[in-house]
């Protein structure tokens, strides 16, 4: 599966050899307006990538470069609420990193536990919180499925992120992201335990390829783009068009700089 997704990869993009890939979660699509030159295959013809079944997120991988950095860029993932598994970017992952990424740079739309970090902030992703304790490493064998999650997000990409936001203008909050399984939002009780427990933003997606990308020796940059405060903390009628509606007003401003950060990513050594 992953040596035919591969073929059809090369075939499409001739000596492509990527070192940097991006998975776009809602609100960021706009990254690829700045890839150069690029080569857009939809997932369908991808043997083992999901089929995009939620809505802001276009299914296709994108090749080329922003300045002079190879990138794959992912626009859409598989989320373990769609079937239940958490395994879903599982192929993609390993097709990524042998076609050569060695750095997987993730985003999501995430909702804000800080009063401070409101609707259209932006914030690193510092750790994770397992809540659903699910890994995509189960029925993987051997030793390296013991996987250290120490330094999951990689504290020499956070702050070369952190200096792009501060050159760029941007403030860029910090902290920890709580994985929720959903579909459903979180309740306003599981929102204070999240707040107890040291979670700053809570979503839906992102740490099962984190634990993936790590099993895969990859290096993991994350960021969340705000979208609402989490349930109990405002008024907010919470839905998924809601989130969309938010992640499209700050969009363009979360893709510029994104495509910063990877562009600069090429300043450090491999």
């Amino acid at each position: 599966m992953t040596q035919n997704a591969l073929n059809t990869i090369r075939a499409r993009a001739p000596g492509t050899r990527p070192r940097v890939a991006v998975i776009l979660g809602s609100g960021w699509g706009g990254l690829t307006q700045h890839i150069a030159n690029p080569v857009r295959i939809p997932y369908a013809e991808l043997e083992g990538f999901p089929q995009a079944t939620v809505e802001g997120h276009t299914g296709e991988l994108c090749l080329g470069r922003i300045g002079q950095q190879e990138v794959a860029v992912m626009s859409g993932r598989k989320h373990g609420y769609e079937t239940g598994a958490v395994d879903g970017m599982k192929v993609p992952l390993q097709v990524l990193k042998a076609l050569g990424c060695a750095v997987l740079v993730q985003t999501n739309a995430a909702g804000s536990l800080r009063e401070q970090m409101l609707p259209g902030s932006l914030m690193l992703l510092s750790d994770h919180i397992n809540f659903s304790q699910r890994s995509p490493l189960v029925g993987e064998s051997g030793s390296a499925r013991f996987v250290s999650m120490v330094n999951a997000y990689d504290a020499e990409l956070r702050a070369h992120a952190k200096q792009a936001a501060q050159q760029r203008g941007i403030t860029l909050h910090e902290g920890v992201y709580a994985w929720f399984f959903g579909p459903q939002f979180e309740t306003p009780a599981e929102i204070r335990m999240s707040i107890q427990l040291g979670a700053d933003a809570v979503g839906m997606s992102t740490v099962p390829e984190t634990i993936y990308a790590r099993y895969l020796q990859m290096r993991v940059l994350a960021f969340s783009l705000i979208t609402n405060m989490a349930a109990g903390l405002s008024n907010e009628q919470l839905s998924h068009t809601h989130t969309l509606s938010q992640a499209e007003a700050a969009g363009e401003m979360a893709s510029g700089f994104l495509a910063e950060v990877v562009r600069s990513l090429q300043l450090l050594p491999s």
